[in-house]
C-alpha cells in the first residue's frame, strides 16, 4: 500500500508542476506593464516557479517511498511529504499569492487547483505516516 501512495505522490508532483503552466496569467497572454513600458509577470507567475520547485523534492519522497523498506524511513518521508504539502497549500494561498483580479484564470483556476492538490498530497501522506506507524516490519 505505501508502494502506491509513493506513486501517487509522484503523479501529484507532476500536476503540481504542470497546472501552474497552464493556468498563470503569462500563460493567457497578461502581463503587467511599468510606467517605462517594461511587461513583466504577475506574481501567480511566481507561484507557479515556485510550485515548479516544490514538485522536485515531492517528486522525490514519492520515489524514495517506494523504493524504502524501513518503517522509520517511510515515517520521514510521510512527514516530510506533509510538510511539502503545506508549503504547497501556502504558495497561492498567501506566500506568493495569485492575481488579485477574482476573474483571472490564477485566480479562478491556478488557486483552487494547487490547494486542492496540497490538500490531496497532505492526505496521502498522513495515511502513509499512520501505515507506517502500523506495520511492524515491512517486506
Amino acid at each position: 500500500m505505501l508502494k502506491v501512495l509513493g506513486v501517487t505522490l509522484v503523479v501529484l508532483a507532476v500536476a503540481l508542476a504542470i497546472v501552474p503552466h497552464y493556468t498563470d496569467c503569462q500563460s493567457q497572454g497578461l502581463e503587467l506593464t511599468t510606467a517605462n513600458g517594461k511587461a513583466v509577470p504577475m506574481k501567480c507567475h511566481w507561484t507557479g516557479v515556485a510550485e515548479f520547485g516544490m514538485a522536485f523534492p515531492l517528486a522525490a519522497v514519492g520515489a524514495m517511498m517506494i523504493i524504502s523498506r524501513r518503517k522509520e524511513t517511510l515515517s520521514f518521508l510521510s512527514v516530510t511529504g506533509i510538510i511539502l504539502a503545506g508549503v504547497s497549500i501556502a504558495l497561492p494561498n498567501g506566500l506568493i499569492g495569485v492575481c488579485a483580479t477574482p476573474t483571472h484564470t490564477c485566480a479562478t483556476t491556478m488557486k483552487p487547483a494547487l490547494t486542492a492538490l496540497g490538500g490531496i498530497i497532505a492526505g496521502a501522506s498522513i495515511l502513509g505516516l499512520i501505515l507506517s506507524a502500523r506495520s511492524k516490519v515491512l517486506s
